[in-house]
């Protein structure tokens, strides 16, 4: 049985005011053509599948059209849970519908651990038992008390976090024991899961928000009960482990969020049940549009323009000017530099206009000079 784990698509997101479309278009192409050439028979998607609680026609059409297509694939059942961006409501208004195609989706919280275990079937045979657990909001997991510190709401936070997820693997196990004893042995247990865990790498402008307003809580991987066979997780953009646990992994997020994501390979996962311990490979995914960082003085950055010239790059760019010359007019000069150019410059950076304004420039300059 192959799995395929992926997270943090944000449909719909800009960057310094550039529409995204044709990335997330592109990436959803390649994910469903990687479905069908690895044989994937379950997909997980690890929450924040679009970048706000109100995402726009487009960006809802992206997502459908995706759905739609995996549906009439080799994939038998997609999983897609809630993250921190999205809005719960919108994500579960047709999920009724989508159950028509095999597309499980939990937006929010349940009333009952039940209701988050989903037991995944080929012509009716249990193949996984999948604990898809949404982002936790805070009012789900944690009551206020007056007079609390921020330690107190870190440790309930977690303490909330972690019951939760011991009540829905507690549901899972069950179901585990009742299949074995019916004859269907190895049903692996697989939990999903968007959060923050101790330890998780982030990178400069990658959009990661802190999950709980007023607390840096963070849970270890060690909370996450030993039945779980597999945790896909979401929410942290950079793909990697959870502490040194070979299961439980962030996928990262499948196109670079901000430039701080620019030389970063992004990637999914794929795992692969045979009544053993699942084989966990990461398939790198393309690069759809190439983003540079460049930091320096005007030479040096014109020179490195004209590299990226040179090699017919349609780069998007982040251009911070150090330099300590003034230079009047920077961004129209920078724009000149790549006129004729499928290059765009997204956003400048004047550094030295910066360190005029924080008082880090010698005070005998004046207004004018800068």
């Amino acid at each position: 049985m192959k799995i395929l784990h992926t997270a943090d698509w944000h449909l719909g997101r800009s960057l310094y005011g550039r529409k995204r479309y044709e990335e997330f278009s592109a990436f959803l192409d390649w994910l469903s053509q990687t479905i069908t050439e690895k044989k994937v028979e379950i997909l997980l998607v690890a929450g924040d599948v679009f970048d706000t609680s109100t995402p726009g026609n487009r960006a809802q059409e992206l997502y459908y059209r995706f759905l739609y297509r995996v549906a009439a694939s080799c994939c038998q059942h997609v999983v897609v849970i809630a993250g921190n961006h999205d809005s719960p409501s919108l994500l579960d208004a047709p999920k009724e519908l989508l159950r028509a195609l095999n597309v499980h989706v939990v937006g929010s919280m349940a009333k009952v651990p039940e209701d988050e275990v989903i037991v995944l079937r080929t012509k009716g045979q249990p193949r996984a038992i999948v604990c898809a657990v949404p982002y936790l909001r805070d009012k789900d997991i944690r009551t206020v008390e007056p007079g609390e510190t921020i330690d107190d709401k870190n440790a309930k936070l977690v303490e909330g976090v972690k019951n939760h997820y011991a009540e829905v693997c507690r549901v899972a196990e069950d179901k585990q024991t009742e299949f074995t004893n019916a004859g269907s042995e190895g049903i692996p247990i697989i939990a999903m899961g968007h959060l923050f865990t101790a330890g998780g790498r982030t990178v400069d402008g990658d959009g990661v928000r802190e999950l709980y307003v007023g607390s840096l809580a963070h849970v270890s991987e060690e909370i996450f009960p030993s039945s779980i066979d597999y945790l896909a997780l979401g929410h942290l953009h950079v793909p990697q482990k959870a502490g040194t646990a070979e299961h439980i992994r962030y996928c990262g997020s499948p196109i670079p969020m901000g430039f701080g994501e620019a030389n970063q390979e992004k990637k999914v996962v794929l795992v692969e049940f045979d009544h053993s311990a699942p084989l966990i490979r990461e398939l790198p995914v393309p690069c759809f549009q190439a983003l540079e960082r460049m930091v320096g003085t005007l030479d040096a950055i014109q020179a490195k323009l004209d590299q990226l010239k040179m090699e017919g790059s349609s780069a998007w760019l982040e251009i911070e000017y150090t330099g300590k010359e003034i230079i009047n007019n920077l961004r129209e000069t920078l724009d000149a530099a790549i006129e004729n150019s499928p290059m765009e410059i997204r956003r400048v950076k004047n550094r030295r206009i910066m360190d005029r304004v924080m008082g880090r420039v010698s005070p005998n300059e004046t207004l004018d000079d800068l």
